[in-house]
């Protein structure tokens, strides 16, 4: 039996369509047009007209690449064609307005990674999905202020060996490739389960000197091995595009940290929970995994402003609470209890 393509799976998700399903599915489609194209302007790689020049800042400070500006305003037009009030960007102060009476508003990390442009290493675009609420001319911030646990659906295009597509609409995480010979998105994996334990961490280790406690003694016991209160070898994994780490992870389980530390700037983490942190947080929770900011669940923290930066631990249900319990439980966690090193309770 043949796989399913995404038309397919969008048309099932449709069932008895009322205004927000039928708008999801427009705009979903209106995304991959979109992602397409982003696709083919990175595989011409440097003999492309935007590709890794860098351009200056966005409106949050980090470094911009004329290949982010490119794959937001491919993104922004095709959402011009979308039932979507409201469009916010990483790359932009303020959202855009784009109907004030559409049902949606869409939060978009237009090109996720750009600092790996140069080097040929994964990248990608996150989306999340919410209804425009109260009035989007007047307030346009406030449809993006929502917990995320009010996203209608979510997901994220990586432009890496496949052009892939990881969607959830709120009944499991599934992912499509496009198939160049059919022209279309086709379902490769169904409802992703992510494993609950796991021997694999993503961090960048060389913050270890900026790290809190809890997290170099988490880190410290996985290096350990068997040798240490873990009983097992970890392997650690960090390709510094987020859409990369969360692919893998959705493929064979693992878990990522991106704490904060005691970087200037870094002190409330660095991931953006409006572009970044919510949307991958509700793809990881619908593939049976877990998302916090190493105390609170991702999904349940409000924002307080557009930009607003969180630290994020996904990945493996377990290994995220044991996290976790570095953090709230230290004295009963690894080498700091002798009764809990290498027999104790606590062990995974």
């Amino acid at each position: 039996m043949p796989a399913a393509t995404l038309d397919a799976f969008l048309n099932s998700y449709l069932g008895q369509p009322d205004e927000f399903r039928s708008a999801v599915v427009t705009t979903v489609r209106q995304l991959t047009q979109a992602a397409i194209k982003v696709r083919n302007t990175i595989n011409q790689g440097v003999l492309g007209a935007a590709f890794a020049e860098t351009r200056g800042a966005n409106a949050d400070g980090d470094v911009q690449k004329d290949l982010d500006v490119f794959s937001d305003d491919i993104f922004l037009d095709a959402m011009r064609r979308a039932p979507v009030a409201l469009y916010a960007s990483e790359e932009l102060e303020q959202p855009v307005l784009l109907d004030r009476q559409a049902p949606l508003a869409i939060a978009i990390d237009p090109l996720d990674g750009s600092s790996n442009i140069d080097t040929n290493v994964s990248i990608g675009t996150i989306f999340s999905l919410l209804t425009a609420t109260g009035a989007p001319d007047a307030d346009p911030a406030a449809s993006f202020l929502q917990a995320g646990v009010n996203q209608l659906g979510a997901g994220f295009f990586i432009y890496g060996p496949q052009l892939a597509l990881v969607l959830s609409l709120g009944s499991g995480t599934h992912v499509f490739v496009f198939s160049t010979r059919l022209g279309t998105f086709v379902q490769a994996y169904e409802s992703r389960i992510i494993p609950q334990r796991t021997q694999e961490f993503a961090i960048n280790a060389a913050n270890y000197r900026h790290w809190d406690e809890a997290v170099r003694l988490y880190v410290d016991d996985c290096l350990e091995g068997t040798e240490g209160p873990r009983e097992k070898d970890f392997n650690m994994r960090w390709i510094a595009s987020l859409v990369a780490d969360c692919y893998r992870i959705l493929m064979r389980g693992g878990v990522f940290l991106y704490p904060g530390d005691r970087r200037k700037g870094y002190g409330q983490g660095r991931l953006r929970l409006v572009y970044e942190a919510n949307p991958i947080a509700y793809l990881i929770e619908q593939a049976g995994g877990a998302a916090t900011d190493a105390i609170t669940r991702i999904l349940e923290i409000e924002p307080e402003s557009l930009h607003q930066r969180v630290p994020m631990i996904f990945g493996s249900a377990r290994e995220v609470a044991r996290i976790t319990r570095y953090h709230t439980e230290p004295s009963n966690i690894g080498e700091r209890a002798p009764l809990f090193s290498r027999r104790g309770l606590f062990r995974a």
